[in-house]
């Protein structure tokens, strides 16, 4: 059995899972709304929430809108921190090049995930401690690897 926090909460539609054992509970629009290509709009839920401290909730797509529709959000992952009382809005972005898409009242538009978060202490120093892989970024993680083997091969 997983954790679970009572969560004190205002809303036209609960959010619920769709699944036992899902992480995310499906949000749904409060409004209707059509995305043209390429265009994004902030879709109210009618959600308000009130998470305890040491926690947050994470607003992320839906993979099917994602896979069937191009529609993802702007955004990703929208933080809810848990002072915020206001209404969870989603921004919804239509990647799709050519078709437009409308998001009806009722339609489930993203998921909420709740999570225990832990504040760091920052502490300045004037080095960090090495580590294996250093200061590789974006792309450094088997790519510089593949490159190499294949300049290799190429000689």
């Amino acid at each position: 059995m997983s954790d679970s926090v009572d969560l004190p909460i205002i809303a036209s539609a609960v959010p619920s899972y769709a699944h036992p054992g899902d992480a995310g509970a499906d949000l749904v629009a409060a409004e209707a709304v059509r995305l043209e290509p390429g265009e994004r709009a902030l879709v109210p839920t009618g959600v308000r929430i009130a998470l305890p401290d040491g926690y947050a909730a994470f607003v992320v797509p839906r993979s099917g809108l994602a896979a069937k529709h191009g529609i993802t959000i702007v955004n990703s992952p929208g933080t809810v921190d848990a002072g915020y009382r206001g209404e969870i809005k989603v921004s919804l972005l239509n990647t799709d090049s050519s078709s437009a898409y409308d998001v009806a009242v009722g339609d489930r538009i993203a998921q909420l995930i709740i999570m225990p978060v832990t504040r760091a202490n920052f502490i300045p120093v004037d080095e960090l401690e090495d580590s294996a892989r250093g200061a590789g970024g974006f792309g450094s993680t088997g790519y510089q690897a593949q490159s190499a083997e294949q300049a290799g091969s190429a000689r």
